[in-house]
This record gives C-alpha cells, structure tokens and sequence, in this order.
C-alpha cells in the first residue's frame, strides 16, 4: 500500500497458500494435477502403501495413521515453503534477478540496489544509499531521489517495490 489506497492483490499475495490434503491411491490423478500446477500439497499414505518418491519443496507426506501435530506441522511447513523467495540478485554484468525473470540495471542504480538487498526488507538510510551509490560524494539530495523513481519503475516488472520510510530512508522487498 505505498501509494496511500488499499491494494487487494497485494493482501493477497502475502495470504498464506492453502496446503492440499491427498490420499494414495485414491487420489492420484488429483496429486498428478497439484504437482503439474505448483500447488502445494500433503500425501496421506495408508500402512501398506508405498510412499512417493520424488516431488518437490511443495510436496510433503505422512503415514496413516498420522498424529495430528505431525500433520499440523507438515502443513505449516509446507506453507512456508510456498510463500519464500529467493532474496534478488545483482549479477556480473549489471542484471537483477528475481525468480527466474530479470532486467537490465544502470551501474548506479545497480549500486543503490546493492546495498538495498544486502539489507533486503529493512529500512536503509538515505545515507547508506548515497555512500554505496556514490563513493566519491553525492553532490546533491536530488540525484538519489531522481535515481529512486527511475528504479521504481523498473522494478515494477518484477514484483518489488521499494517504499520510502518517511524520515528514516528506503526498504526494498516483494509485493
């Protein structure tokens, strides 16, 4: 909500996903739909059934009969798993990488990114920013905030925002 009006995608993008709860073998085919869509999902596996091998960071399973602290906690971490991203990345030639898409960065806005995601998430001062900008000196207020609007826009296209914390400096993080 950095432009002042309630954003509703936004609220929801940070909603904790809803884990899927399958039984082998009844529901093969459903778990066959969850894995191809990323949906995250725990398998109920009765005794004298084989359990799955293979899956990915989203998929979890537990033997019948499971306690329910077992499947509570199973769940909880897979809901976990479905809300983490990977902190974005400068790389060698100036791109930022978030996920698996990226943009092309200028060398100063990219120096400012720099120190942004060091401290991803946290508040960075106006200062900090300047001085991993501009090691030489920044020679006026302006230039920072000019660059800040100009990385605004581009980061727009890969889900970041960066918002101004009135008096204390810049957070970078995911929307």
């Amino acid at each position: 909500m950095s432009n002042g009006r309630p954003d509703d995608d936004h609220d929801r993008r940070r909603a904790v996903p809803e884990v899927a709860i399958v039984t082998l073998p009844a529901d093969a085919d459903l778990l066959a739909t969850l894995r191809v869509a990323g949906a995250p999902r725990l398998i109920l596996v009765p005794s004298d059934v084989e359990p799955p091998i293979g899956g990915d960071a989203l998929e979890d399973w537990v033997r019948l009969p499971a306690d329910p602290r077992e499947v509570h906690a199973r769940i909880s971490t897979l809901q976990m798993r479905a809300t983490a991203r990977p902190r974005p990345r400068i790389d060698e030639h100036g791109c930022l990488h978030v996920d698996d898409r990226w943009i092309a960065i200028p060398p100063i806005e990219a120096r400012i990114l720099s120190v942004l995601i060091e401290r991803f998430g946290t508040v960075v001062s106006t200062a900090d920013l300047a001085a991993g900008a501009w090691p030489d000196g920044l020679s006026s207020a302006s230039q920072l905030r000019v660059r800040i609007l100009r990385l605004r826009r581009r980061l727009d296209a890969l889900d970041l925002e960066l918002d101004t914390v009135r008096g204390e400096g810049y957070v970078l993080q995911h929307r």
